[in-house]
């Protein structure tokens, strides 16, 4: 049986999937290769259940159609944040990450409008993230979904790389940028 391909040699008919505990068994190992591919930080199995386990609603997956294999993941949360008056729901894009052989093809995109919307869907005032300021393929992506540099960390990650702190305001009154950031 050949696979109907779309784009590229990329499966027609890529399933996204919302992550459920119940896929841990079959997901995490994967989900942790991906990721230790490509992020510059260590991530123990505890940090991806601590979000897994609390915010799985909030998570995505893109798995191949035929071979039911991870092709990307965003992983991703939701709390209450105190630094502002109004206290702020904020959203957070922990993690990132598409399958290298899969990448242009608009899933990391796809990913992340999908957590975007649920974050909407439970009532977020603004999303950040953060991201190596060297990472052009990941900066372009959140500056296209409408994200804007709020904050320049120098030295941030444990490799020494510098990243910016991303904002996406999701209602009137918040996100706005202090005045003087460095970035």
């Amino acid at each position: 049986m050949t696979l109907d391909v779309g784009v590229a040699g990329l499966p027609a008919e890529l399933r996204y999937i919302q992550y459920d505990s119940s896929l841990e068994t079959q997901y995490l190992p994967s989900i942790r290769a991906l990721i230790s591919k490509d992020l510059s930080e260590p991530y123990s199995i505890y940090v991806y259940r601590y979000f897994l386990h609390q915010w799985g609603d909030l998570c995505f997956l893109a798995i191949h159609p035929e071979t039911a294999a991870l092709i990307g993941v965003v992983i991703n949360k939701l709390e209450s944040h105190q630094s502002r008056s109004p206290q702020t729901l904020r959203g957070y894009i922990a993690m990132l990450a598409v399958a290298s052989s899969y990448r242009g093809h608009g899933i990391a995109t796809t990913l992340v409008r999908r957590a975007i919307d649920a974050m909407i869907g439970r009532d977020a005032d603004e999303i950040i993230l953060e991201t190596e300021v060297t990472n052009t393929a990941a900066m372009k992506l959140y500056e296209r979904l409408g994200f804007l540099r709020s904050k320049k960390l120098h030295r941030y990650y444990l490799n020494g790389n510098t990243a910016y702190r991303l904002m996406l305001p999701l209602k009137s009154g918040f996100g706005r940028m202090p005045e003087g950031e460095d970035f």
